[in-house]
């Protein structure tokens, strides 16, 4: 959705297009993205005044929407709406007088995000020995988490905090993305087959990262990070697992499998059918709309005749190389 919607944002502005935070974790897009004229900033400070603007699918801190909507240009706030329904957890745990236990890495712009809600209520631990060191609080506690965070990142951080406050409320539904954690549980569906695992990904992501740390827990398997098919190492032997991030473009892929080359052929492993899909922004859907009116209306076209915008059946890897090759 992110990809599309600073897609959509290219064609309907003229550069630059500016972007708080990189819109994905991944070298690829960015860089694409970067050579369309979109500037990637991490101070909205930087951002002149009427300039368009869109937010990162990370989320961003309240303040931070607050100072991009004063500043007078069109904003699009491209947050995932996993990561939304957590800033409003912790919005309402906080209004309640829970302390709140985030379970998130430190720095990440999502953590950063999200723990901006409510600085004063939320505490951040990423490990049982965190865990361990939080005081002994007076308040009712509430669990939430960071969505990208591995199957057992988590795990292993949540039986810490049961042990720690076993009467801890906790969301009815999990906070863990499920394009991330789907793609752990392929993984580990593949991983003893393999003797070398490839995860195709940047290392600033942490879903990515997730990826390669839970291949490499089998120890007899060689693991590899790379951001595209040029990094492949040359000695890569024998039956070679393939996975990628959640914001790696189908075609990066597509290229490490040409690659690889592989004699036997590719079998794929699917554990589950993803069929979810986030619409763009509401202000992104309404430019759209607008823009479309306009194109409807300068062409003599009917309006009860136009087929409407659709952008569920267009995949980012598409609008991505449509840009590229305009």
């Amino acid at each position: 959705m992110a990809i599309k919607a600073l897609a959509w944002m290219v064609r309907a502005f003229d550069a630059p297009v500016y972007c708080y935070h990189e819109i994905v974790h991944n070298q690829l897009v960015v860089k694409r993205f970067e050579d369309l004229g979109v500037i990637f900033v991490d101070d909205i400070a930087e951002v002149p005044a009427g300039a368009p603007v869109m937010l990162s699918a990370h989320g961003s801190a309240p303040e931070v929407v607050e100072a991009a909507e004063a500043a007078g240009g069109y904003v699009v706030d491209a947050v995932c709406p996993l990561v939304t329904k957590v800033h409003h957890e912790v919005k309402v745990r906080a209004h309640k007088g829970y302390r709140i236990v985030y379970v998130g890495h430190d720095g990440h712009e999502e953590a950063v995000g999200t723990m901006a809600v409510a600085p004063d209520a939320i505490h951040r631990v990423e490990s049982r020995a965190e865990v361990s060191e939080l005081p002994q609080f007076e308040q009712p506690v509430a669990l939430l988490a960071q969505t990208t965070l591995s199957h057992r990142d988590w795990d292993d951080v949540l039986d810490a905090t049961r042990e720690r406050f076993p009467d801890m409320w906790m969301p009815g539904r999990s906070d863990l993305c499920f394009a991330t954690t789907n793609r752990q549980s392929a993984l580990m569906e593949i991983a003893a087959r393999c003797d070398a695992v490839v995860v195709i990904g940047s290392a600033n992501s942490s879903n990515t990262v997730a990826l390669e740390k839970l291949a490499a827990s089998n120890e007899n398997t060689r693991v590899f990070r790379v951001n595209d098919a040029n990094e492949l190492p040359s000695d890569i032997t024998g039956t070679v697992g393939v996975t990628a991030g959640a914001s790696a473009p189908e075609e990066l892929v597509e290229s490490v499998i040409a690659r690889l080359d592989p004699a036997n052929g590719v079998e794929e492993v699917r554990i589950t059918d993803e069929d979810e899909y986030f619409p763009p922004p509401r202000a992104l859907r309404d430019l759209l709309f607008a823009i479309d009116s306009f194109a409807t209306f300068a062409a003599g076209g009917s309006f009860s005749d136009r087929p409407p915008v659709n952008d569920r059946t267009l995949a980012a890897s598409v609008a991505l190389s449509t840009l590229t090759a305009g």
